[in-house]
């Protein structure tokens, strides 16, 4: 049985299509209340994007995919689109993520790719009124983890002591953020949000939370993916070359050392990754979608080793892992 919002989704691309026998079929999902719908027109696929205003306004989606394509990025185009129902009609990029696509063999090209788009977003994309990426932002976000994770998800209480841990531990990563020129900031520049295009490479979505913000920030989204690991010292190795890239295009000085440039993205990326613990958990707890919860352990091995390269961390590491336990944090707590 076809739901209201089914049945005014599927009249009104069949609509703006002018194909009376258009169906569509689930396209994708991601972490928010928007989903994605593809269907066959003309021999050719299009896509549905489905988001309702009252939950998730798709203007900024639009705004910010305008920036990317007039800066020469890939991104899909809007041709249809219904304010009131939250309904747009979307070129479809294809399946294929970067996701499934990444190995050893692969990487390397499909990651030079990426960051070369992810360069000209930073050298050509207008950021004039894009959100700031500011302190009172950060710390919003980083408060996610102790409330969903640490209170929520592991059921523990914080004393004061502990709390003063975590926000000294807060108060470094944001100091470090503020050293870093700041550029436009897709803010989920990762393999679930690439797409392997053929004649233009890659294909980016999910852009729609642009800010601006911290040079390094995507790059540590892209390069410490929470849902795909390389060996650090290929890490490394890509952080050093982007170093380079930028400072040819004098975005950072010379005086950004190798050292100093890979503390702001160990910083920048403990911010995201501090953020994306809780938020996975209040994707389950609040929002109802667990899947999220298998990949917290490779989040919080980043956490953790990062942290203990830097001996202002180590508390906070000490922390974590003394209420973390033995605990098996991919579980749900029992309600």
């Amino acid at each position: 049985m076809l739901t209201d919002r089914t049945s005014a989704r599927l009249a009104w691309a069949r609509s703006v299509t002018g194909d009376a026998s258009l169906e569509l079929v689930p396209a994708s999902a991601d972490a928010s209340f928007r989903s994605y719908w593809r269907g066959e027109v003309d021999g050719g696929t299009v896509i549905v994007m489905d988001s309702p205003p009252e939950k998730e306004n798709p203007a900024p989606w639009i705004a910010i995919g305008t920036r990317l394509a007039s800066a020469g990025l890939h991104v899909p185009k809007v041709h249809a689109y219904d304010a009131t129902q939250g309904f747009l009609l979307i070129d479809d990029l294809g399946t294929r993520t970067y996701l499934p696509e990444l190995n050893d063999d692969s990487v390397d090209a499909l990651y030079a790719d990426a960051l070369d788009a992810l360069i000209h977003m930073q050298t050509h994309v207008d950021t004039r009124e894009l959100p700031d990426f500011d302190r009172a932002w950060q710390t919003m976000e980083l408060e996610i983890m102790p409330t969903w994770f640490l209170e929520t998800h592991l059921g523990q209480t914080l004393a004061c002591s502990d709390w003063d841990v975590i926000e000294a531990a807060f108060d470094v990563l944001m100091h470090g953020i503020a050293e870093q020129p700041r550029a436009f900031m897709h803010r989920d520049y990762h393999s679930r949000n690439l797409l392997v295009c053929p004649e233009h490479n890659p294909g980016i979505i999910d852009f729609q939370g642009a800010m601006v913000g911290p040079i390094t920030y995507d790059l540590a989204s892209l390069l410490r993916d929470c849902y795909i690991v390389w060996d650090n010292e290929r890490v490394q190795g890509w952080v050093e070359g982007y170093r380079l890239r930028l400072l040819h295009t004098h975005i950072i000085e010379d005086t950004v050392d190798t050292d100093r440039f890979q503390r702001w993205f160990d910083f920048a990326g403990l911010q995201r990754h501090i953020k994306v613990l809780g938020l996975f958990c209040r994707l389950w707890y609040r929002d109802g979608k667990p899947g999220y919860l298998t990949d917290l352990p490779r989040v919080l091995t980043y956490i953790l080793d990062v942290s203990r390269r830097h001996h202002e961390l180590a508390a906070f590491a000490d922390l974590l892992e003394a209420r973390i336990g033995n605990c098996d944090i991919r579980e749900a707590r029992a309600a």
